[in-house]
This record gives C-alpha cells, sequence and structure tokens, in this order.
C-alpha cells in the first residue's frame, strides 16, 4: 500500500496518474493547500517543503522501514524503477526519459506555473510578467511538440516523462496556450487524454487553474504570501 498526499495540481496530478497506470494499490490523503495543511507539523515530517505530492510507500523493494518521498520527479522515478516499468533499463532509452522528465521539472512546469499563476490568481494584472512567462511557455510547448513530430510518445515508448509532462498540458488555456497551433503535441495530448488511468485520474477533478471564486485574503495568505513558503505546487 502506497499513501499518496494530494491535492488537485498539475504536480499532484502527476503522481496519482501514475499510480494508476501502475495499477499499485493506494489510498489518498487530501492537503487542502488553502487551509494551510501543507503546513501541519505532521505533513512537513514527510514532506519539509511543505509541497504536495508526497508519498510513504509501505512495502519497498527489498522489506525494511517504509519509504517517505517528495518531490514529484523522484517520486516517479522511485515508482517507475520499484516495478520495473515506465523507465527502459538500456542506457539510451533510458537516458532519454531522464532527460525529458527533468526537462518538465526544470522548465514547463515552473513556467508554466508562472504563467497560470499571473493569468489567474494575481491580485492585478502585470503586462511584463505575463508576456514573459506567455513567450517562455509557447517556446516549451514548441519543444515539445517538435520531440513528438516522429514519434507517439515523447521518449519513444510511454514512459514516465509521459505522465510528468501530461498534467502540465492540461491547464493549456491558462497557460495562454492554443493546442491547435502545436499539432503534434496536440495529437499526443488526445491520445493521452484518452487513456483509462488518465480519465480515473482526472474524474471528478476541478481545473486547479480555473477557481469558481475569488480567493479570500486569508486563502491568498496561505497560498502566496510572503510571510510562509508559497503552497501552490
Amino acid at each position: 500500500m502506497i499513501d499518496l498526499y494530494f491535492a488537485a495540481t498539475p504536480n499532484g496530478l502527476k503522481a496519482k496518474l501514475f499510480l494508476e497506470e501502475a495499477q499499485l494499490p493506494y489510498r489518498v490523503f487530501l492537503v487542502s493547500l488553502s487551509k494551510g495543511e501543507q503546513f501541519n507539523p505532521e505533513f512537513l515530517a514527510i514532506s519539509p517543503n511543505n509541497k504536495i505530492p508526497a508519498i510513504v510507500d509501505h512495502a519497498p523493494v527489498g522489506g525494511g522501514a517504509p519509504v517517505v518521498m517528495f518531490e514529484s520527479g523522484a517520486i516517479l522515478l522511485y515508482l517507475a524503477e520499484k516495478i520495473g516499468r515506465l523507465i527502459p533499463t538500456e542506457i539510451h532509452g533510458r537516458t532519454e526519459v531522464l532527460q525529458w522528465l527533468f526537462w518538465q521539472m526544470a522548465g514547463l512546469g515552473p513556467m508554466a506555473g508562472q504563467i497560470g499563476h499571473f493569468n489567474v490568481y494575481a491580485p492585478e494584472k502585470v503586462p511584463y510578467a505575463i508576456d514573459r512567462y506567455t513567450r517562455e511557455t509557447s517556446r516549451l510547448y514548441g519543444v515539445l511538440d517538435r520531440q513528438l513530430a516522429d514519434r507517439e510518445f515523447i521518449a519513444g515508448e510511454f514512459s514516465i516523462a509521459d505522465i510528468a509532462c501530461y498534467p502540465w498540458i492540461v491547464p493549456h488555456q491558462a497557460h495562454g496556450q492554443t493546442l491547435s497551433d502545436f499539432p503534434h503535441l496536440e495529437r499526443w495530448f488526445v491520445a493521452m487524454s484518452a487513456r483509462p488511468a488518465t480519465q480515473r485520474t482526472y474524474e471528478g477533478v476541478e481545473n486547479a487553474y480555473a477557481p469558481k471564486q475569488s480567493l479570500s485574503d486569508e486563502e491568498r495568505q496561505v497560498l502566496f504570501g510572503q510571510s510562509a513558503s508559497p503552497a501552490a505546487s
């Protein structure tokens, strides 16, 4: 059994999507970011960076004490190695997957997260920030589009690279992007959306970048205040 500490942000959905694809038994512990539950001492003992997702694997390979992990990219890599699937063992294929996993962690996620914040959550429009992050996110979408021009999945075969990237393309409208501008990416996105594991993962999930109501001052302070580490993951 794997415990998943989860909120329905792109990074949280990455971990859930993996567990659904791998069909591993897991149970979800919801973490309310707007209520500040990510700062509870019990959660910080699992995720010292006060971010979701985090996992506790109660049945690690080889037995022994449970494995406790935070950081979505590390979680995907750990779980793929645990089950021996979704990352190649051959050096060239493994390297291909790893570089696209790290590309998502270092580029696509942070940049898309910034434009999502400035488009949706910022209390005032900041044209320079919106222009900068829209352009950079567009560039990254273009990188992925070119990578997918001659292959079905990002690293050739379906892998944790696809699982890592997909949840960051789901809110493309909040990123100021139109998928039809990236035809290879759009084809991949449609195929990913149709996978049964994806549909199970997103069933009943609200778009984190399309809030139905304005944040209260208290919620905004918890999520984005300077007195504590930012909570949105």
